[in-house]
């Protein structure tokens, strides 16, 4: 196919390959820092408030590192953050005698994470063709699937060898390897726009507001694009609420061992790993409004199915089912986000947008909590499914509506009208 001759896909296979290591590294950074706290404190508190460190630290971050984004170089930006993530988990490695130190670089290294990830979508958008794109992400999905079995996996031989620390240098490795890589990618943006840019515009708390005028100003412009983008974001808020009772409606309600949640975490991962390859097999098949819509719709039924289960076969099915429509979702929301908000100004709105999202999902994980504790937790995580599938029934409305299928089939925004 002419789509992967070699001179089409010669960077983006490079990128990808780096992408798929990171990816492993992060799992397997993820799984032994768990572990380090659990067994310095033996406190499953002092675990969880790792799971809070990450929205605080997007919050604290997205309000000002938008306007950095879109005015910097993305390919020495990226490599630049890299390094610093390499570095700090490096200290990491060496000070995991403290539990407030670890605390403190761990919100670091998602303070430079928050500035990577639209960092590197801007990046994406610029390198990869749109014709090519709904493709790469379906690649992406499926490397991320990938890594959801193969870093645990390594993470497991890792022990037996040594400590977790050495698990958590491995991560320091893949990150200073994604540094090199990304040395070798070509430079997508002019340098002579980027230095004029640089000339005329100054960081200043004058120029953060004219900023976030400029995001409210284009969120009025393109109220469709955005409609779509706020309620995605809705759709992940909910999932991740969701998410953080799934321990306790297992191990309370459906009365799990350690063994058969365990074979539920893995099965979510394969249901990933097949709609992943599906996605890849027909991406150029499955239109991108109904990768959104109808995916999101049946996440929230697999949530339904998990949420009303009363067997560990029929929690099963549910969790298989929301992971699989989950791969194909996040493809379709992806390329469509990068077909529909302009590169020069997606750091701006993807931060400033992303701040809402972290705020929004402290706010909501901290609501389910506290129910959980008032309520039953099968009615806390019944309710969020429910409430998933009107949010998601309302996406998938707005997706499939005929008028507005120009924004899914990869014209630049400006074309749309």
């Amino acid at each position: 196919m002419m789509c992967f001759s070699l001179n089409n896909w010669k960077y983006p296979m490079i990128l990808l390959f780096s992408i798929g290591i990171s990816s492993i590294g992060v799992w397997v950074y993820f799984i032994a820092l768990n572990l380090i706290v659990f067994q310095m404190t033996g406190s499953a508190l002092a675990v969880a408030a790792l799971y809070l460190i990450r929205p605080l630290a997007t919050i604290v971050t997205n309000w000002w590192c938008g306007s950095v984004i879109d005015r910097m170089n993305k390919k020495r930006l990226m490599i630049g953050l890299d390094v610093i993530q390499g570095g700090l988990i490096t200290l990491l490695a060496i000070a995991s005698s403290s539990l407030w130190l670890i605390y403190v670089l761990v919100f670091f290294i998602h303070m430079a994470a928050s500035v990577y990830h639209p960092t590197s979508m801007s990046y994406i958008t610029r390198l990869i063709p749109a014709h090519q794109r709904q493709r790469f992400n379906s690649l992406r999905s499926l490397l991320d699937s990938g890594a959801f079995f193969i870093g645990p996996a390594i993470t497991g031989v890792l022990f037996l060898i040594g400590t977790p620390v050495y698990a958590i240098i491995i991560n320091a490795g893949a990150l200073f390897f994604s540094a090199v890589v990304t040395c070798f990618m070509p430079n997508v943006e002019k340098e002579q726009k980027q230095k004029k840019v640089k000339k005329t515009k100054k960081m200043s708390l004058h120029l953060l507001k004219d900023d976030w005028r400029f995001v409210i100003s284009f969120s009025r412009m393109h109220v469709y694009v955005i409609s779509v983008y706020v309620l995605f974001s809705g759709f992940i808020v909910m999932q991740t609420a969701i998410d953080s009772l799934e321990v306790a409606f297992s191990k309370e309600v459906l009365l799990l061992t350690d063994s058969e949640y365990g074979f539920l975490v893995s099965l979510a991962g394969a249901g990933i790993l097949v709609g992943s390859f599906l996605n890849v097999a027909f991406a150029k098949k499955w239109g991108i409004s109904y990768l959104i819509g109808i995916g999101s719709v049946f996440v929230a039924v697999g949530y339904l199915i998990f949420a009303f289960s009363s067997s560990f076969v029929i929690a099963s099915v549910g969790v298989f089912v929301l992971a699989l429509a989950n791969a194909f979702a996040n493809t379709g929301f992806m390329t469509f986000y990068q077909n529909n908000i302009p590169v020069e100004v997606m750091g701006r709105i993807a931060s400033l947008y992303g701040l809402v999202e972290a705020a929004l999902i402290i706010a909501m994980t901290t609501t389910f909590a506290v129910s959980a504790q008032f309520f039953s937790v099968k009615l806390v995580v019944a309710s969020g499914a429910i409430l998933t599938l009107v949010l998601t029934l309302v996406l998938c409305a707005i997706n499939l509506f005929p008028g507005k299928q120009a924004y899914y089939v990869g014209a630049p925004i400006e074309e749309k009208g």
